[in-house]
């Protein structure tokens, strides 16, 4: 299989994840051009956590920031081609959130000391109110996202996933089914190298162009995150990986379920909060504590760990925000049912369902991967996308619902 290094380049200028391609292209290994725009950005905000700012506040202390032009981690380039492609109301949620999102209000929350299947435990869902909110912003960090305008929106109560889809629960799925996921069918999938073993990496001749760090491959899936010689049997309460929209959607019709709109997902991610950058406020370390699984160190070389984690963390890891939904950025990057788009309208919108078609389906959240550096896209107005038969081992999903099933 070859990979487009024209599409590959464009698809990484825009953002985050690499393409298939069906044009036989060959490309070199490590043909990257990486753009950073050196900057100090000093925040002081009180929010949720205990800290309180102007909505265009930014997470304290000196950082790179990302050149606008090529911005992201690789990952929105990892494409595959040929796809065609009664009600509640909450007076006070930024309060009612505010003090939800806080350690304190967390620390009963269960231990989880093992990640075997015996650890895992079962999803909830959670009601998410009706209300209306400011979707997107009207200072976007990555314009070429389409994360702007701000544009007022309602959205109909709902219910959510409290976690990621774990692979505990796509296992139970694929017992009950007998279902093969696209990463299966096509014979291989994009992981990180960083991820990967010497015995696997010496296997591999090609790379995505733009983004050298990711590369294709055989027979790494959901079963196998980072290639043949791995195994997700000591993280079944870990989200599940390289699934597709396609995958999600099979499993999300199996559970009764769907994927929530682009809308809906924002919505859910800000918990209440209105206009703040992360599902609990401005600052990204309320106190000193790590409220996400993203990278720490210098990407794409060396992530310390600093939260606890170099690859994906228990789908229960971390405080919930202020409806209850925990990992709403960082950990794994999380599809939504939309189409992308990058031309919104301002008008007020009540229940949006995005494009009626597209290329590519949008998705939300960033992931473990993530670094303001390189890929601010732990936001909640953040957004990136991928073809629908797309898989990568920061990918993954959780469902929503207009009823509990």
């Amino acid at each position: 299989e070859s990979y487009d290094l024209q599409q590959t380049w464009l698809c990484t200028q825009r953002g985050e994840m690499p393409c298939r391609s069906n044009t036989t292209v060959k490309m070199l290994k490590h043909a990257a051009l990486l753009f950073f725009v050196l900057g100090t950005v000093f925040a002081s905000d009180i929010n949720a956590a205990g800290e309180m700012p102007p909505a265009s506040s930014e997470p304290s202390g000196p950082l790179s920031q990302p050149d606008e032009e090529d911005s992201g981690c690789g990952c929105q380039s990892l494409n595959r081609e040929g796809v065609q492609v009664e009600r509640q109301s909450s007076p006070s949620l930024s309060k009612l959130a505010s003090a939800k999102y806080t350690k304190e209000a967390n620390e009963a929350q269960p231990e989880i000391h093992s990640s075997g299947k015996n650890a895992a435990i079962p999803n909830q869902m959670v009601l998410i109110p009706e209300g209306e909110y400011l979707m997107g912003t009207d200072e976007p960090a990555i314009p070429q996202d389409g994360e702007g305008p701000a544009r007022r929106v309602h959205i109909q109560q709902f219910f959510m996933d409290v976690y990621e889809v774990s692979n505990f629960e796509f296992d139970t799925f694929v017992n009950a089914t007998g279902y093969v996921t696209e990463a299966e069918k096509f014979g291989d999938s994009f992981v990180f190298e960083g991820l990967l073993t010497e015995n696997v990496k010496k296997e591999i001749s090609q790379a995505v162009a733009a983004a050298p760090w990711w590369l294709p491959v055989k027979g790494a899936n959901w079963r196998h995150p980072e290639g043949p010689d791995s195994s997700m049997s000591d993280r079944f309460n870990h989200p599940v990986l390289h699934v597709s929209w396609n995958d999600a959607m099979a499993y999300c019709t199996w559970a009764k379920k769907r994927l929530p709109t682009e809308a809906e997902w924002e919505y859910g991610c800000r918990g209440g909060l209105e206009n703040r950058l992360y599902p609990w406020g401005n600052n990204l370390l309320p106190k000193g504590q790590h409220y996400a699984n993203l990278w720490q160190g210098q990407f794409p070389n060396h992530n310390t760990g600093e939260d606890g984690y170099t690859k994906t963390s228990p789908v229960t890891s971390f405080p919930a925000n202020g409806y209850g939904l925990y990992n709403m950025v960082g950990n794994a990057w999380e599809w939504t049912a939309d189409w992308w788009s990058v031309h919104h309208t301002t008008d007020h919108m009540d229940n949006p369902k995005g494009p009626a078609i597209g290329r590519d389906k949008v998705k939300k959240g960033g992931s473990y991967m993530c670094h303001k550096s390189y890929c601010y896209r732990y936001r909640c107005a953040a957004r990136s996308q991928n073809t629908p038969d797309s898989s990568a081992s920061n990918l993954g999903f959780r469902c929503a619902s207009d009823k509990l099933p």
